[in-house]
């Protein structure tokens, strides 16, 4: 089942996510909740999508960047973002804990805010405590393109949106030639959009 994303005047957007215990987790009704979380995420498509997105006031969410969606950027601009697939995964009750705290700098949008992104900053690396699908302990340690969507997921579960730390004067209309203007920027080019 595909469900239908919400946008960002939704109050369930601004609202502390619950979290699920390990018999939950476990539970038909969230094992369905997970396929179908993923079908939506492909369907949008995007990298991240966490259950309040779609009215649900939970701690879950699901990830993946699929190389096919930055499979148009130059290897030196993938390697100053941090840009590589990931796989597939749950993460359930994350902890995020920021180990480099030094900020990168570049455009982030989301499937909860139609039409726009904005310049964002996020720290460097991070990891994250969480709980997979099966009720497992797990841990990430995570740097570049995959640490900020993390962030910003986990932002998700606690009622804040990436406009809340964005740049408001950089918003830009989210565009085909948009896209292509900004997918090969080096970090130094966005940075002056910020000082202008």
């Amino acid at each position: 089942m595909i469900y239908k994303i919400i946008q960002k005047d939704d109050p369930v957007l601004r609202q502390k996510a619950k979290k699920l215990s390990l018999e939950e987790i476990k539970s038909e009704k969230i094992q369905s909740l997970i396929i179908s979380m993923k079908e939506t995420l492909r369907a949008a498509p995007g990298v991240g999508l966490a259950a309040p997105q779609i009215g649900i006031s939970l701690q879950l969410i699901v990830i993946e960047d699929r190389e096919e969606y930055f499979s148009a950027m130059l290897p030196a601009i993938r390697e100053e973002r941090g840009r590589k697939a990931i796989a597939f995964h749950v993460i359930i009750n994350p902890k995020l804990t920021v180990i480099d705290s030094e900020q990168a700098i570049f455009f982030e949008g989301c499937l909860s805010v139609g039409g726009c992104m904005r310049v964002t900053p996020r720290a460097k690396q991070v990891q994250v405590d969480y709980l997979d699908e099966n009720g497992n302990q797990k841990n990430i340690q995570a740097n570049g393109w995959y640490a900020r969507i993390l962030q910003h997921e986990i932002d998700h579960l606690n009622g804040k949106l990436y406009l809340d730390k964005a740049n408001q004067k950089t918003e830009i209309e989210l565009t085909e030639e948009n896209r292509k203007k900004w997918l090969n920027a080096r970090e130094e080019e966005v940075k002056k959009l910020i000082l202008d």
